[in-house]
């Protein structure tokens, strides 16, 4: 396994970093024990979730994953080996104490229940999910301004952080599904009044959406603000297992039709070409997928999910290879053929 530090600290993370959104719905306890067990065994030691896993959010579920992750820690005794990161949900799931707001109430409520379910004492990388704020996220095109709007001030959101990581609550914070715009907002206001640095940003990123290339990659490397790389697959699209309309049993994009974001016509157009550079090059072409992302110089870490411990095998086993000069060209041309079919 590689590591590597989050932005301008000591703590070091794995290049591969578990995630979890399926504990609790497509994995059971079992389930995210045993992955758990085999991640540390292969030298994984950064683990990432949210209050509102499983995925898709439901009132029912959330904070399941949470507590499944807790009970691994406290069972098995590894708190300190490992360095767990887990985000506040922002605005728009009303079953979170009546919507999520980035203000000191939230916060504080959002901290303490998941120090509580994970059974810990600090939170190694506490992220905000997504922007307390109207702009572009989760597949959204098209900026519309508002002038008028109810979001929390970025500079209320750093000062509650700031107390919480003197506190000894937090060590580091993070940011997701960010924009240009908004880490730019946050690294300014961080130096300007000695609040925390945002150490990481947890954004998409993928041969099917490299839009972190634009704007964001060049502030990862100048900022020192590494990227979590999630859905590097795209929700598993990028195996090729869902070509040609096929929907395997128990696959994410079968139990759940509502995600469509990588499998639309531009996406499997994308998807077959790639899976068939893979296999004329003699790759797996889930492992060559991840291997691409792992490569990138403003990735800090891959954020991979699996249902079942071959796929977490598989994925771990991308940082072991090396993609040819190749094998990167042909990828650069699929690019410049199909940019960007899922944002």
């Amino acid at each position: 396994m590689k590591y590597n530090y989050l932005g301008g600290t000591d703590t070091r993370v794995s290049l591969i970093c578990l995630g979890t959104m399926t504990w609790g719905e497509q994995n059971t306890s079992q389930d995210a024990f045993a992955q758990m067990d085999y991640a540390v065994e292969r030298g994984v030691i950064f683990f990432d979730t949210a209050e509102m896993y499983p995925v898709p959010p439901r009132a029912e579920t959330y904070t399941r994953t949470e507590t499944m992750m807790g009970n691994w820690l406290q069972q098995r005794g590894r708190r300190d080996d490992l360095v767990l990161a887990t985000k506040i949900a922002g605005p728009g799931l009303n079953y979170i104490d009546g919507g999520r707001k980035f203000t000191r109430l939230h916060i504080e409520r959002a901290l303490n229940g998941s120090l509580e379910r994970l059974q810990t004492d600090y939170i190694d990388l506490y992220q905000l999910h997504w922007p307390d704020r109207n702009t572009n996220f989760f597949a959204k095109r098209g900026y519309t301004h508002h002038e008028q709007e109810d979001a929390t001030p970025i500079e209320e959101t750093l000062e509650v952080l700031d107390d919480m990581v003197k506190a000894g609550k937090i060590r580091h914070i993070g940011l997701s599904n960010e924009t240009p715009w908004g880490t730019m907002r946050f690294l300014q206001l961080a130096k300007e009044r000695g609040w925390p640095k945002a150490v990481s940003i947890q954004n998409p990123y993928s041969f099917l959406n490299r839009q972190f290339e634009v704007g964001l990659a060049e502030i990862a490397h100048r900022e020192d603000i590494g990227l979590l790389a999630y859905s590097p697959m795209g929700m598993g699209v990028l195996s090729g297992k869902y070509l040609d309309g096929a929907r395997p049993e128990g696959a994410r994009i079968t139990v759940f039709p509502r995600y469509q974001r990588y499998v639309s016509g531009a996406c499997e157009a994308a998807v077959r070409d790639y899976v068939t550079l893979a296999k004329d090059n003699g790759l797996d072409p889930a492992q060559m997928a991840l291997a691409y992302v792992n490569s990138r110089s403003f990735v800090t870490s891959t954020i991979i999910g699996a249902t079942t411990l071959e796929q977490l095998r598989t994925n771990i086993d991308s940082t072991e290879l090396t993609l040819s000069e190749t094998v990167l060209n042909e990828i650069e041309a699929i690019h410049k053929r199909i940019p960007d079919p899922a944002l």
